[in-house]
């Protein structure tokens, strides 16, 4: 097998512009720049609301990007959807992480599709909840994880499904930042009661992601944990003078930095690491080892959804050791107008969500077990109620 039998065909799809899909924004912060960006990048997109928690946020916020028409006369995000008047189509849900699940169940209540973004939740509980009401709403949830799109995930995927590896059987995935703990966007990302989670939600689950979609998604068994604040909780920290802002760390209530070791169904073993914060310029690259071949995937600098440069493919060749090199794919477009456009393609096409809540489960289920497992000490068993 050749690098041939890798290529990829990236399809410019037609989009249908007859019909409008009416769409609203819940929450107008900072992640909510990039979906109205993409948004309003489709020509078949009407937005029609908005809402945020912070009296005159969300008409500000649609002002700034000149989309005129707009309501945002709403005190909350049950007030915009108890609005029968906008016939929406869908939500883009951008509030803080700990006000994920409140607003998506309600909207998949209401018959509306929701594209929600990541980490899925905080906690399992609330994630199942989700799930729960969207199998009962019949309606689309997708969770947010856009370096789906990137053609060199889709490649890590393809590898491991075409056999090259053999059976896998030993994972290692993380990543994250020397010095990258997101002040700069205020405190919703550092706070407990708006984030819940640090590191580990924020780019934790995308490191996830990217290796559990390859393998198809196992379901996690076992984890034992941790996690730690030193530089968060750090008045010295660098970035917090550097804003000005030192206080910030007696409001540091996440983590900043996350390990586990993990149990697969299949006997996989998952070795995961993430950081905001290090004194190390990586915490390594990801290693997908299998009993045929092993993949190295080189980490990035600044999480950024995609990788840190070509991979590698150890195998054997009649029965000499070698080693074949993957060339970085470009994608066509921005990763974050694919999210959004498959989304909205899989509402029109009554098709499936590109990134399904059953996946994403397993993935808060593994971030879930990490943080319970590191506030008691122990491995701890991960069990999955019945959606």
């Amino acid at each position: 097998m050749g690098l041939d039998d890798f290529k990829t065909n990236q399809e410019v799809k037609v989009i249908d512009t007859s019909r409008k899909l009416r769409v609203g924004i819940i929450g107008c912060g900072w992640i909510a720049v990039s979906h109205i960006k993409a948004l309003l990048n489709q020509p078949d997109v009407e937005i029609v609301a908005g809402a945020d928690l912070i009296p005159g946020k969300a008409k500000a916020f649609f002002e700034k990007f000149g989309v005129e028409g707009v309501k945002t006369d709403y005190a909350s995000h049950k007030e915009m959807l108890d609005d029968k008047s906008l016939k929406l189509d869908a939500v883009s849900i951008c509030t803080y992480n700990r006000q994920h699940a409140i607003p998506a169940i309600y909207a998949l209540e209401k018959g509306v599709n929701v594209l929600l973004e990541k980490p899925f939740t905080v906690t399992l509980d609330e994630a199942v909840e989700v799930c729960r009401a969207e199998k009962k709403s019949g309606k689309l949830l997708s969770i947010g994880f856009q370096p789906r799109m990137d053609e060199n995930m889709k490649m890590i995927k393809r590898i491991v499904e075409s056999g090259e590896l053999g059976k896998i059987y030993y994972i290692q995935t993380g990543g994250g930042r020397r010095r990258g703990i997101p002040t700069p966007y205020g405190t919703t990302f550092i706070e407990d009661k708006t984030a819940g989670l640090g590191a580990l939600g924020d780019i934790g689950c995308y490191s996830l992601d990217m290796v559990l979609n390859a393998i198809g998604y196992p379901k996690p068994l076992t984890v034992s944990g941790y996690k730690s604040a030193f530089f968060g909780t750090d008045p010295n920290y660098s970035h917090y003078k550097k804003i000005g802002h030192p206080e910030y760390a007696k409001l540091f209530g996440v983590d900043d930095f996350a390990a586990a070791f993990i149990r697969l169904e299949g006997g996989i073993i998952l070795d995961f690491r993430i950081a905001w914060a290090m004194n190390l310029d990586t915490p390594g690259d990801t290693i997908i080892m299998g009993t045929k071949g092993s993949l190295r995937i080189p980490s990035t600098e600044c999480w950024n959804g995609t990788v840190g440069g070509a991979m590698t493919l150890y195998h054997e060749v009649c029965g000499e050791q070698t080693q074949t090199e993957i060339p970085i794919l470009k994608t066509k477009g921005d990763l974050f107008d694919l999210k959004i456009r498959t989304f909205l393609d899989a509402i029109k096409e009554n098709g499936t969500a590109p990134v399904p809540s059953s996946q994403i489960l397993f993935n808060q289920a593994i971030i879930d077990g990490i943080a319970k497992s590191a506030e008691c000490g122990r491995e701890v068993e991960i069990k999955i109620p019945k959606i």
